[in-house]
């Protein structure tokens, strides 16, 4: 290693950790990291572990001279996983690792730039797993307390957006990605039964050190109970197989990963209602995470992604638009929220969510130019810098807490929103979607934008903080704060019954 010549590896710049340090890692302590390689293309007939077959051998080469440990090899995910004491890492990537203490959440953190052999540089990807700082928060929210507004069950809702009644699910595997907290099998029978529907069968999958644990505390438990209920009473007979793993850049991307490659449960719809803003993840760290969904359209997966509860700033300080990630990546299904107002079981108007300090995120992405399938939209610049981008978000639904989802949560009845429930919701509705199919709806976006008769237009409202001129205005046709609209299940079923275009 030491006559080696090392480069800088420019994508993993990291700023500086918040909080309050602690000290130096113990010399010791065991890391474990996800080393991604960079995709390359990949002919008719062949596959990843031939194609990388020399980028896994220079891997192997790297770690036996490190003293790393290779764990696992996983060439579908173009994941390479490797251990090794804070001695070893901080030596092969030459890098200084810390802890910190931000709150009551203590981490593992680095700054700047890593370094390795420059012949690697061309296929590395990522080095996730260094740096464990939190990548990212649930979006729900709940009700204000004092607020008398009505609310629904979930399957209340999927009739409201006229759903198929006469289809279950059944057959289809939802995946959730959960990156905290945990779930009750009592809540769930619970909250099933108060649909007057039998529970789901639900499965845990646990990855990076993740697990199925409720701790009321931290807030994550009304997540992961709403993802279950919201996602089974619109599709009560899918199976939903919930990926628990950690708050890190890596633990989120290998969960969609390990997602994708699942040969055992192969969900052909992922949900997720966690994000952060676009200006917090690493270049390396987002195109891994690009990678990842654009591996799971591939794979013909819906992939939804809630698009922020934060308004147009995400809750970035300085009064700057900002959107979402990963819902801000072409290859997501981004979902945004709105209000209704029902009336006669109908839903009789539904206007953009914004309570003035809480509602959908969107608008222009600064990291994505616009894809293929906006190419026709009439897109507005980013409010802030005035530049073109990928527009977020694609669809919406009621996410509103003032018209919010009836949830039990710890043997309590909760009513929550956020646009965690947008995302759930759109992943029930496209497993009843894809049981009446040939094949699965897959990436769909480039239908939904040619035909946007399938959902109904949101043309009321704005995404402004309250005393902000920062945002987007709901408008006809897309907008930066519903997209093309809510569902329209039937609809929907009729357009998507067709195949996906490729």
């Amino acid at each position: 290693m030491a006559d080696t010549p090392y480069a800088l590896f420019p994508a993993s710049q990291k700023s500086s950790p918040p909080g309050t340090l602690i000290g130096p890692v113990p010399p010791d302590e065991l890391i474990d990291i996800s080393f991604y390689l960079t995709p390359r293309e990949l002919p008719p007939g062949t596959t990843r572990a031939i194609v990388h077959a020399a980028d896994i051998a220079a891997v192997k080469s790297f770690a036996a001279a490190a003293g790393l440990e290779i764990t696992a090899i996983e060439p579908a995910r173009r994941l390479i996983r490797l251990r090794g004491t804070a001695t070893t890492m901080q030596a092969a990537f030459r890098t200084e690792l810390h802890h910190y203490q931000d709150g009551a959440h203590i981490f593992r953190g680095r700054s700047g730039m890593l370094s390795m052999p420059a012949a690697m540089l061309p296929f590395t990807q990522a080095v996730l797993g260094l740096d464990t700082r939190k990548i990212a928060a649930p979006r729900i929210r709940k009700r204000r307390p004092g607020v008398t507004a009505a609310s629904y069950l979930p399957n209340q809702v999927a009739k409201l957006y006229s759903c198929p009644p006469n289809l279950t699910g059944a057959g289809q595997c939802i995946a959730l990605i959960e990156l905290g907290g945990g779930y009750l099998a009592s809540d769930t029978k619970a909250a099933f039964a108060a649909m007057g529907l039998t529970p789901p069968e639900v499965l845990v999958i646990t990855l990076d050190g993740g697990a199925n644990k409720p701790t009321p505390d931290d807030g994550a438990d009304g997540e992961v109970a709403l993802d279950i209920q919201v996602a089974g009473g619109v599709a009560p007979a899918a199976k939903i197989a919930v990926y628990f793993t950690v708050n890190t850049d890596a633990g989120f991307v290998d969960a969609i990963t390990a997602a994708t490659a699942d040969a055992t449960n192969k969900p052909k719809i992922i949900s997720i209602s966690w994000g952060g803003p676009e200006s917090t993840w690493t270049p390396q760290a987002q195109s891994a995470m690009n990678s990842a969904l654009a591996d799971a359209a591939s794979a013909n997966i819906s992939v939804f992604v809630a698009a922020g509860d934060n308004l147009a700033t995400d809750g970035v300080a300085g009064n700057k638009a900002e959107v979402d990630f990963p819902a801000s990546s072409p290859w997501a299904i981004g979902c945004g929220g709105t209000l209704i107002t029902v009336s006669d079981n109908k839903i009789t108007e539904e206007t953009v969510w914004n309570e003035g300090t809480s509602g959908t995120g969107g608008g222009i992405s600064a990291a994505f130019p616009i894809p293929a399938f906006q190419s026709a939209v009439k897109l507005p610049p980013n409010v802030t810098t005035g530049a073109p981008g990928r527009g977020v978000p694609d669809i919406a639904c009621n996410a509103d807490p003032n018209s919010g989802y009836q949830i039990i949560v710890s043997s309590q009845q909760e009513v929550v929103g956020g646009t965690s429930a947008a995302a759930p919701f759109w992943a029930g509705l496209t497993a009843l979607i894809n049981q009446n199919a040939a094949t699965p709806a897959g990436f769909f976006l480039p239908q939904l934008y040619a035909a946007p008769n399938a959902v109904r237009d949101i043309t009321k409202g704005n995404n402004k903080p309250a005393g902000s001129a920062v945002g987007y205005t709901a408008a006809p046709g897309w907008d930066a704060c519903t997209g093309l609209g809510v569902p329209i299940g039937t609809a929907l079923l009729s357009l998507l019954a067709q195949p996906p275009v490729t």
